[in-house]
């Protein structure tokens, strides 16, 4: 038989808003991914297992091997780069913005700023390509923190509706990207086990247009 194939997930909103893509294709988990203490889980398809990482680390997962396919966010591949992985199909899940945000009568213009955020490699390119040099400030979380404290003059970060921000007294002030969540797969599984991704791939597209009303 046939090694199955294995799909890399995160806990969370990307687990489970893709549950039910997969569920049309007979791929459902046999334990709950939420409570198990399993890191591997196997499916109603024999051929299919489940591993579940950390959201950062699904493309490293799929890129060197450790798992065929996987699903991770937009944000996530900017930041890291995407190499060694093909990215097939756009799930249109998980969407949000990656945005610049500070207070809203911040002067960003004409001087070197300082910038919070966990997206460094994507905010450096971002401000490089507007010819800004500003100084990054990593940060893993409580993002809109920092300007508050005088930290940083602004930050990068994921907005989904903006309630945080304006919470704090802040809001979006530029945007970097559109996210969402999107299947990827190994290049090297791709060709050695085209015959088995490949029509995974068709009913996956096809279960997001059912779920997006197309």
């Amino acid at each position: 038989m046939a090694e199955p194939l294995t799909l890399a997930l995160s806990k969370g909103r990307i687990l489970e808003q893709t549950m039910p893509l997969l569920k049309p294709l007979g791929i459902e988990p046999l334990e709950d991914p939420a409570t198990s203490r399993n890191l591997v889980l196997p499916t109603s398809d024999p051929n299919v297992r489940l591993i579940i990482v950390r959201a950062t680390d699904v493309p490293t997962y799929v890129a060197y091997g450790g798992a065929d396919l996987g699903v991770a966010g937009k944000d996530v591949l900017l930041e890291q780069g995407g190499h060694g992985l093909y990215e097939p199909v756009d799930l249109g899940i998980a969407r949000c913005r990656l945005m610049v945000a500070g207070r809203p009568d911040a002067d960003l213009e004409g001087r070197r700023i300082r910038v919070a955020t966990k997206f460094v490699n994507v905010t450096r390119r971002h401000f490089a390509a507007q010819g800004r040099q500003v100084d990054l400030i990593k940060l893993y979380g409580s993002m809109e923190l920092a300007p508050l404290v005088g930290l940083a003059d602004a930050i990068v970060d994921l907005v989904d509706t903006g309630n945080t921000l304006r919470a704090n007294g802040l809001a979006p002030l530029e945007p970097i990207a559109d996210i969402s969540a999107r299947l990827v797969v190994n290049k090297g599984s791709m060709k050695l086990k085209h015959r088995a991704i490949k029509p995974m791939l068709g009913k996956i597209a096809e279960s997001v247009d059912r779920n997006a009303g197309r």
